[in-house]
């Protein structure tokens, strides 16, 4: 049996799996709120005393770097080591890749109900895949074919300096450097990022907050707050910011697909896609995708598809561990 791990910064998925004729069959999956432990040790502990099982392999895919080894997660602060986790589970190795990794080869076990399309698209055979994320943060990967197999590419690119493309978005930058010293694509195509962009657009106007908006954004997630009322059409600033966080997403989609010459096709992955769907395909998503001068037809020929399984990140991480055994 495979453990196999998806571990953010707002959860950590864990998931008993069996290979059975070329699938990966899920047995039990479990999800835990990461911030209410101090490892992912702990939470691999209750996982084996809740549900036992014999393990014969194991792989994490981590919101973070891997170095050497050894990671921390970038949005939680807990040091993963694969050297201790194969400890704790007696396995001679443990595997630990990039989230978007584990993603990223998890889309080669996707089905067609899986996934919606945003642009079919025409796929080269064997070409290279981007993997774009956004969700407590803005993750980055791909796969690439080694002659045999795909591969999957490690980045953090979502931490690369946020480029703008327009006046205003000039202004959004401008406003957003009062803030941070660093504004990266994740300050803004990210989960908080939504509220980032919102409080830009109410700073514009002159009218204030509405009362009952103001309240549901102290009780709740401003982020969800605002692209709810913005999807019900409750707020015109909600609205704005929305369109603006589409577009953004889309723009570096696109920049991701260009660096990575990804004609075998785009996966959009993260909590955030499938929450604003009906947005994604309205249009502002593929337009700022394919706005990119000289390489705009080319864009215009890679399929584009929002990932829909949320256990996509997992099933990668027990291809991994299979491919390590």
């Amino acid at each position: 049996m495979i453990l196999a791990g998806d571990v953010g910064g707002t959860k950590t998925n864990l998931a008993y799996f069996t290979f059975e004729e070329n699938t990966l069959i899920p047995n039990r999956v479990e999800s835990y709120a990461s911030k209410q432990y101090r490892s992912l040790d702990e939470v691999i502990r209750r996982m084996l005393a809740e549900y036992p099982g014999k393990i014969g392999a194991a792989a994490f895919g981590i919101a973070g770097p891997i170095i050497q080894g050894k990671s921390l997660l970038t949005n939680l602060g807990w040091e993963v080591d694969a050297r201790g986790l194969a400890t704790l589970l007696h396995l001679p190795s443990v595997g630990l890749l990039n989230d978007l990794e584990a993603t990223a080869y998890g889309t080669l076990h996707l089905s067609e109900k899986d996934t919606v399309p945003l642009n079919h698209g025409t796929p080269k055979p064997h070409a290279p895949i981007a993997v774009v994320a956004a969700g407590t943060g803005l993750g980055e990967g791909g796969l690439f074919w080694d002659g045999a197999r795909y591969r999957a590419l490690p980045s953090e690119g979502g931490h690369t300096d946020f480029a703008p493309r327009t006046e205003l978005e000039i202004e959004l930058l401008r406003y957003m450097l009062q803030r941070y010293p660093h504004v990266s694509y994740e300050r803004l195509v990210a989960g908080p990022g939504l509220y980032e962009i919102y409080r830009f657009f109410r700073s514009r106007v002159e009218y204030e907050e509405p009362e009952w908006l103001r309240d549901q954004i102290a009780s709740g997630d401003p982020s969800a707050v605002v692209s709810q009322a913005a999807q019900e059409r409750k707020d015109e600033v909600c609205e704005q910011a929305l369109e603006m966080f589409v577009s953004l997403y889309g723009a570096e989609a696109g920049n991701l697909a260009l660096k990575l010459l990804s004609t075998g096709g785009v996966y959009i992955g993260g909590g955030i896609a499938p929450k604003i769907l009906v947005k994604l395909q309205e249009g502002s998503f593929m337009k700022a995708f394919t706005a990119k001068g000289r390489h705009a037809e080319l864009l215009r020929n890679v399929p584009v598809h929002v990932i829909l399984n949320d256990q996509t990140a997992l099933l990668g991480a027990a291809h991994y561990a299979m491919m390590m055994q």
